[in-house]
């Protein structure tokens, strides 16, 4: 009779596993997974995206379920972060960015500098390391259109549009968010090149129309007195371009003064297009309370904005840090929901670059590596401080065999090679008057790169006169023809070895006797440069 007992709970045992088994769908060895690829390729070929992304989701460019190996290892901490896999195709409802669950999200990451100037950070590795251990989950891709080596100014077009197509498909394939980014910078007005933005725009939208991760940037920073009226002038011709491919991608237009005048485009917004957004612009040590005022002020007339660029130095993007200014920043983005992408991947000799300009790799980063933009960031998004061993190097510890470093070092060669080179008279300074303003010039940085010079001056201005003065103006004569990169806190033009720069509505006013600063620009040539006494 106890052996029937036994017998019985035996056999009612292994019923009750046996359903259990069956019921919770267990795999047999004989089944096997579709790897992460062949599902991304799948939805990739049978995806269509709906019309009106806030009345249906878009399936998403990788898979809903991933298995355990493939899922970045802190997705479970971060369940706050909007990636693709999860939150789909975006749109704009009002002044937000809505997922495809109808939940407002940020995306917060990293812009790379100049494509053809640093194109080595457009990696697999360095991606994957700024999605689980920076947090990041957008990326921006910076192709300048003007500059040295630029999109429209003799670069190598086929180059440039691969380090794209890389960067996108790294960033679809680490489950990303990703910005191309038609970087206008001394063309100063988008219509300058506005067929070759036509073309290119339109030749994106037509690849990655079915891609629920793309966000084109068609205008960087529009700058020297460009209206807004030309800005949205151009804006809707690249749009239509745009949407006779990609319907419903987020498009992101730059607004006036480096991209500071929001409030302009938020009194006559371009209409007749959905998922539009606008650019905001900041560095930290140079725009503060006023531009945080403007931006708030913007969105409460129902602008949706977006921070595809800042610093937390000056606006020359190598001066002084202000982290103070930074978090308070950082506060009212995330009060407002907006998102925003920190310049610059790179290890370029200027501050706002989060590398070392001693750091010769393009991924695998460690503490030591990072710059102090570099470690204020990587806290900010992680709440943490950088490792001081990387990933790799704890994997590489574990091996028993050494590794070859032979191409680490040819790589090192490479990379050194590209690196900035600072100019010792870097400390110098020249006084020079126009009138009844005279101004200090002070070199704060040199380099050279691709065969031209680029240096950096900040301005001192005083009114040596006996009467207040409303508006300025003052010109600059170098040695050679110049060509202007940048500026700050001023109108600036050059005509052949002159550097013309006149006030701003909010410095134009000066006291007698009385000085400003924080006045700055960036030129280049092809042979050293000097202002000429």
């Amino acid at each position: 009779m106890q052996k029937k007992k036994i017998y019985m709970a035996g056999m009612a045992i292994f019923l009750g596993l046996s359903l259990f088994w069956q019921g919770c769908g267990i795999e047999t060895a004989g089944q096997s997974s579709e790897t992460k690829s062949e599902i991304v390729n799948d939805v990739v070929s049978s995806k269509k995206k709906p019309s009106k992304p806030k009345d249906t989701a878009k399936p998403t460019k990788v898979p809903d379920k991933k298995s355990e190996k493939d899922t970045a290892k802190s997705d479970t901490a971060k369940t706050d972060i909007a990636f693709p896999s999860s939150s789909g195709a975006l749109h704009v409802e009002g002044t937000k960015l809505i997922d495809s669950n109808d939940n407002v999200v940020q995306l917060k990451g990293i812009s790379t500098h100049g494509l053809s100037w640093f194109p080595d950070y457009v990696n697999k590795e360095c991606f994957q390391q700024l999605r689980e251990e920076w947090n990041v989950n957008v990326i921006r891709l910076a192709m300048y259109t003007e500059e040295y080596g630029g999109y429209c100014s003799g670069g190598d077009k086929e180059a440039l549009k691969k380090l794209i197509k890389d960067g996108v498909t790294y960033a679809t394939e680490l489950d990303m968010y990703v910005i191309i980014d038609w970087h206008i910078l001394s063309d100063n007005n988008p219509n300058t090149h506005k067929k070759e933005a036509k073309t290119f725009f339109a030749e994106m939208a037509k690849q990655y129309a079915e891609y629920d991760n793309v966000l084109y940037e068609i205008c960087n920073e529009p700058n020297g007195g460009t209206s807004w009226r030309d800005i949205k002038s151009y804006a809707k011709e690249v749009i239509s371009a745009i949407r006779k491919y990609d319907k419903d991608g987020i498009i992101i237009v730059g607004t006036p003064n480096w991209s500071q005048y929001v409030d302009q485009a938020a009194a006559d917004p371009i209409t007749g297009y959905d998922n539009i957004m606008y650019t905001l612009h900041f560095y930290a040590a140079t725009h503060t309370d006023s531009l945080r005022n403007t931006m708030a002020a913007a969105i409460k007339e129902k602008l949706p904005i977006f921070v595809t660029e800042y610093g937390i130095c000056d606006a020359s993007g190598n001066g002084a840090i202000d982290e103070k200014q930074a978090n308070e920043w950082v506060n009212i983005m995330n009060e407002y929901d907006v998102s925003y992408v920190a310049w610059n991947l790179s290890n370029k000799n200027e501050t706002s670059a989060i590398l070392n300009s001693s750091c010769s790799k393009t991924s695998d980063f460690t503490d030591s590596d990072l710059s102090a933009s570099g470690k204020w960031l990587y806290h900010m998004l992680t709440g943490e401080t950088a490792p001081t061993t990387s990933k790799k190097e704890n994997e590489n510890s574990k091996k028993p065999t050494d590794k070859d470093t032979s191409t680490t070092t040819s790589e090192k060669q490479k990379e050194d090679s590209k690196k900035p080179t600072q100019d010792q008279s870097s400390t110098s300074t020249i006084s020079l008057s126009n009138g009844d303003i005279s101004f200090t010039a002070q070199l704060k940085n040199s380099w050279e790169s691709d065969k031209k010079y680029f240096y950096q001056y900040e301005l001192t201005l005083e009114n040596i006169s006996d009467k207040n003065c409303d508006t300025w103006e003052i010109d600059i004569p170098f040695n050679h023809t110049i060509t202007l990169s940048d500026g700050w806190n001023g109108n600036y033009s050059v005509s052949g070895k002159t550097l013309h720069i006149t006030s701003k509505d909010y410095n134009g006013s000066i006291s007698s006797g009385s000085s400003i600063h924080n006045i700055g620009f960036i030129v280049s040539a092809s042979k050293k440069l000097k202002i000429a006494e």
